[in-house]
């Protein structure tokens, strides 16, 4: 019988709102209000990668170093998740997305985070899910071993999200034809990983995405309209 996994996305697909931006904020809030001065040019970078001046993982490194900071200990940036990851489960999670990751685990499926948002907050929001495992975008480390924005090896988006998915099934010892894969993603960009998986779903997704999935055959929910 073959091993069942369950990978879903978490910007939208079962957050209803982003998190990057918000994290950052609520970092600055208790790290050092005065950076939300720096609002302004985070507004900026934003435009530059509008423009494709910039790359997605630049935007994340040049956003996070503008509102946290270069060289946060893991010890000061702890209780800055913990409470981060806390308010988003308390109204940050669609209901519908908790019904399904529960179905998935009475199933017997192995639950998986695959998400471009940094681990650092991160797997704390998928502990509090009850995932059994995450695949994100990892922060680098200075030479003193604190924490900096340079993000170590790929930015999770787009087909570098099914490349880190694979290396992580190899690290895993996970074949490709023993296991049954069920992915959700809110988002176009993550359609490498739809045409990889067994069970595409389409979940909360945007027009681009809805109009692929039903061309494809693929399933649509919408759980941001659950209550």
């Amino acid at each position: 019988m073959k091993a069942q996994l369950a990978i879903y996305d978490m910007d939208r697909t079962i957050t209803r709102r982003a998190t990057y931006t918000p994290f950052l904020v609520h970092a600055a809030l208790r790290l050092a209000p005065w950076r939300l001065v720096l609002l302004p040019v985070v507004g900026l970078t934003m435009l530059a990668y509008v423009a494709r001046l910039i790359d997605r993982g630049t935007l994340k490194e040049w956003n996070y170093d503008l509102l946290v900071g270069r060289g946060r200990t893991a010890a000061a940036l702890e209780p800055v998740i913990e409470s981060f990851a806390d308010r988003q489960i308390a109204s940050n999670i669609m209901p519908g997305a908790r019904r399904r990751l529960a179905e998935d685990r009475a199933e017997g499926r192995r639950l998986v985070l695959a998400t471009a948002s940094y681990r650092l907050y991160a797997a704390a929001i998928a502990r509090r899910l009850g995932f059994d495992d995450v695949i994100a975008t990892e922060t680098g480390l200075d030479t003193e071993g604190r924490v900096v924005a340079r993000i170590e090896g790929r930015n999770c988006y787009g087909p570098a999200k099914l490349d880190m998915i694979e290396a992580w099934m190899v690290r895993e010892g996970l074949s490709r034809d023993a296991v049954h894969i069920r992915f959700y993603s809110d988002h176009v960009s993550d359609h490498h990983v739809h045409r990889w998986s067994d069970e595409p779903v389409a979940a909360n997704a945007h027009a681009r995405l809805v109009k692929l999935a039903k061309l494809e055959g693929w399933q649509v929910v919408d759980w941001s309209r659950d209550v």
